[in-house]
């Protein structure tokens, strides 16, 4: 859900990159995992700011400029039950990953191995026999099933995009 850029100020605060809608979206969470080079570890946000200069963030045990500059670098992530249920017709990107994706002539054309965000429209990356790269948009994506574990798009297996 985002990334640490490193230190802001000498106070302990650190400055995020969000990778969530809205710049504050980190800021609903309390506790933060980091990924470390040794693995995941738990962290406590205290306060969060989102400023003109930038978003940043005050973390439990981080109290000054050289223990935020250990963290530079990292990951962020909350876990899934955190994030709640998606509204009606919008889908978290972690509950499309590892979906089927099937055309409207029933061929299969592989998994969602990840998605891309690009200036204009988010990209499903499709690995089967071939990676392919389909828009996640209305006129390709005709359905998400997350329960049948399913996404339907119109997409020739042929295509080369």
């Amino acid at each position: 859900m985002g990334r640490i850029l490193g230190p802001f100020g000498i106070q302990g605060w650190i400055k995020l990159k969000t990778f969530t809608e809205d710049p504050d979206g980190l800021a609903r969470h309390p506790r933060w995992w980091l990924r470390t080079k040794s693995g995941w570890r738990s962290a406590v946000q205290q306060d969060f700011k989102v400023r003109p200069a930038a978003v940043s963030a005050k973390l439990e045990g981080v109290d000054d400029r050289n223990a935020a500059e250990l963290l530079r670098g990292l990951d962020v992530a909350v876990t899934r039950d955190d994030l709640g249920e998606a509204a009606q017709g919008e889908f978290y990107w972690v509950d499309l990953v590892g979906l089927e994706v099937v055309n409207l002539q029933g061929e299969k054309l592989g998994q969602v191995e990840e998605l891309l965000r690009t200036g204009g429209s988010d990209v499903l990356v499709v690995r089967g026999g071939r990676e392919r790269l389909i828009p996640f948009v209305a006129d390709f994506v005709k359905s998400v099933d997350r329960e049948a574990g399913r996404i339907t798009v119109e997409w020739e297996a042929g295509y080369d995009v």
